[in-house]
């Protein structure tokens, strides 16, 4: 099992949309790349701690690569515009990519000069190394598919 932590706005449509991926075990909303170790939706929201809301994402690479993974990030948000989803506005909805080794952090460079050659050189995409990930509140947790039954 392998695990990537992403960031594209709102945490709460893209974790339902990679929990429907194949090879996907395990979505989790949550808070990375801020200040502190533990943070809330209020100082994520305040702007105080630079935490971005994410996708914890647990995945098997044997049916779903990490390359595969990554290009279904850049297709399901817009990573050219900064700080900035749909109507959300603010550092928390920025779009980057968090990794934990130099094998992730080597694929993610190489997925992201694809896309930004794709948009003309217009991407803001963030590649980051893991840091200070906390798991969002629990009413924030399959958010989409709690409202949807």
């Amino acid at each position: 099992m392998e695990i990537a932590i992403l960031a594209l706005g709102c945490f709460w449509s893209p974790e339902e949309k990679f929990s429907k991926l194949n090879g996907v075990i395990n979505t989790e909303a949550g808070y990375c790349g801020g200040k502190t170790k533990q943070t809330s939706y209020e100082e994520v929201c305040s702007g105080s701690t630079n935490h971005a809301e994410v996708v914890k994402i647990e995945f098997d690479e044997k049916i779903l690569t990490y390359e595969n993974l990554l290009k279904k990030f850049f297709e399901m948000h817009d990573p050219t515009t900064l700080n900035k989803q749909g109507p959300d506005v603010g550092t928390q909805y920025r779009s980057e990519i968090f990794f934990f080794n130099d094998k992730q952090k080597k694929i993610a460079e190489e997925v992201k000069l694809i896309f930004n050659k794709k948009y003309n050189g217009k991407i803001t995409t963030n590649i980051s190394e893991q840091k200070n990930y906390s798991k969002a509140e629990e009413y924030h947790q399959k958010y989409i598919q709690k409202r949807n039954s």
